[in-house]
């Protein structure tokens, strides 16, 4: 006879199971399933509170002020920073949510905005000033100033967001960006040099859109429509094949046939042709240091800089003390190879590019692209704008910038965290840090926290 649940009798004897009487194996199951669940719930609820944002346990850093108070890369340099990895995990960052660019740099994922979207905003202030002076207002400092305080002195979540400072402030009258006196970001000569490469990004995504516009207008003067043609949809294994950005580009010339072997020859003439009119170009080309005579103030940090051999000063040919004046006005497409297609151009500080601006103002990398997208570079023969959509070019514009998009954390003289990111001029266009750095900073201190954000105001 066999014994089991399944003929209702149980292995300790041979009687039988009363009507709705559970036998002790199985009691002991849902016991343990049960157990399991609770424990399930209580996990649930830690990982919670976890991902939510709370006081934090920040270990400030000690200053120690002397008198008479020493020049600002003095002071930056006698404080010894926390590494940057340790500074993330107190302010509520994940580990696969930053990028670390050595010991005091590091990108932080736009994946964090998912993660605490239920998460409310904190108080965000405004440092800003309308009378600019040659040497600044003051701005970054007043902003580090007040979050060293909130934070270090009152145990107050805070954050600052800074721009990026350009190279040629930083190597003129001005001097640099990183605050003053004990109220800095430091290290003084990571933050105002070259970060980690976002301006350096902004210039390469600048300049490949320059190339790309003289030399649809050099294809353009020497090849015909069938020609052109062949280079914009090539056959591939014997099949020609239009790409999204091609497709979009019919759609608003209205062409409605999406066959790349039965265009008209007038469709195809329109669409391989953009008939820039060079005359309008109104894209330049960038550079990244714009050099002004040094002042006194600066000689100790050219000092510093020079002693470390920085790259930036072999690759810009020691321009420190030279003003690139000579870049402003060129004649580009001199060589033989352009075969006499040259015209008048000039270069542009890198952080004066339209790209620059778009940086600050992005939301997302989709959001990104479209905005580069619209960006005007010229005008056809008819007057119509030509945009960087256009050519075809938005793809590779934003694999350039997909790193500078992510703020770059660093920390302030008493330890407090610092978001750096992005750096519009603002005599052209509007002269604030980032929205994501923003928008990052406010879930990340939390309801009661605070978030100072540097800005410039152009007083009209």
């Amino acid at each position: 006879m066999k014994l089991g649940y399944e003929t209702g009798w149980h292995s300790y004897g041979e009687q039988p199971l009363k009507h709705n009487e559970q036998a002790p194996g199985e009691v002991v199951n849902q016991l343990a399933v049960a157990i399991c669940l609770q424990n399930l719930v209580k996990l649930s609820e830690r990982w919670i509170q976890a991902k939510q944002c709370k006081k934090w346990n920040l270990r400030c850093l000690k200053l120690q002020p002397l008198s008479p108070v020493p020049s600002d890369i003095e002071i930056s340099r006698g404080q010894s920073p926390k590494a940057v990895d340790v500074l993330a995990r107190e302010i509520g960052l994940l580990t696969n949510e930053i990028e670390i660019y050595g010991q005091t740099k590091a990108k932080v994922r736009l994946s964090l905005l998912e993660r605490l979207k239920d998460q409310p905003d904190g108080n965000y202030v405004l440092v800003a000033g309308i009378t600019p002076t040659p040497l600044g207002e003051g701005k970054s400092t007043v902003t580090i100033g007040l979050v060293q305080a909130l934070t270090a002195h009152l145990k107050v979540n805070s954050f600052a967001c800074l721009r990026q400072p350009s190279q040629g402030p930083t190597f003129g009258v001005k001097g640099g960006a990183a605050g003053g006196g004990y109220a800095q970001v430091i290290p003084m000569e990571e933050f105002n040099l070259h970060l980690t490469g976002d301006i350096h990004a902004i210039t390469a995504a600048n300049n490949l859109l320059a190339a790309a516009i003289d030399a649809r207008i050099l294809h353009e003067n020497t090849q015909s429509d069938k020609a052109l043609y062949n280079r914009l949809v090539p056959l591939v294994h014997g099949v020609r094949q239009f790409s999204a950005i091609q497709l979009a580009r019919m759609k608003r010339l209205g062409i409605n046939n999406t066959d790349p072997d039965t265009l008209t020859a007038e469709e195809i003439h329109k669409f391989v042709r953009l008939d820039i009119d060079p005359s309008t170009i109104t894209w330049q080309r960038g550079r990244v240091l714009v050099a002004r005579q040094q002042k006194r103030r600066n000689e100790k940090l050219v000092a510093v800089l020079l002693s470390l051999g920085s790259t930036l000063l072999t690759r810009q040919q020691c321009l420190v003390d030279t003003n690139d004046r000579f870049l402003r006005k060129i004649t580009i497409g001199q060589a033989s190879t352009e075969k006499g297609f040259s015209r008048p151009a000039q270069f542009d500080i890198a952080v004066a590019s339209e790209i620059m601006a778009i940086l600050a103002l992005t939301t997302s990398l989709s959001d990104m692209k479209e905005r580069m997208g619209k960006i005007v570079v010229a005008n056809d023969k008819n007057g119509q704008p030509v945009t960087a959509e256009d050519l075809g070019i938005t793809g590779a514009l934003s694999v350039l910038m997909k790193d500078a998009i992510k703020p770059t954390l660093m920390q302030t003289l008493e330890g407090t965290p610092v978001f750096v990111h992005a750096g519009p001029f603002a005599n052209i266009a509007h002269g604030n840090s980032s929205v994501l750095a923003d928008k990052i900073a406010l879930k990340l201190v939390g309801k009661d926290g605070f978030v100072g954000e540097e800005m410039s105001v152009l007083q009209v």
